[in-house]
């Protein structure tokens, strides 16, 4: 069973599904690429925090080096991987690069709500 809170989206439809749906919710956005080991392991840590908010947060998912998904990469000016980037109401307002733990994302997505 697909989880209904967490997305994979890219360079194409990113204003649609992180932009514009950050009108209506708070959305984490996970820059992420295949070779890099902390992305692979704050993965568990990001979607089993946004499984527990019940919906007040969304988690997208941007596989970096896929497609032309790199050029999302320096639009935002992210410099390492993983980043994660929130979204509310169509503006970036916080940002993390590196592992961190589930309280500690937790924590920081409570401060937006």
């Amino acid at each position: 069973m697909q989880d209904l809170k967490i997305f994979t989206t890219d360079l194409y439809n990113f204003e649609k599904d992180v932009i514009y749906r950050s009108e209506d919710t708070l959305i984490l956005v996970d820059f992420w690429a295949d070779w890099c080991v902390p992305c692979i392991s704050i993965s568990p840590n990001l979607e089993a925090t946004v499984n527990e908010m019940n919906g007040s947060v969304l988690l997208m998912k941007v596989e970096v080096d896929v497609d032309e998904n790199m050029k999302l990469v320096s639009e935002h000016d992210i410099r390492g991987f993983p980043t994660i980037i929130m979204f509310k109401n169509r503006e970036e307002v916080a940002r993390f690069s590196g592992f961190q733990s589930r309280e500690w994302i937790k924590n920081w997505i409570y401060k937006y709500l």
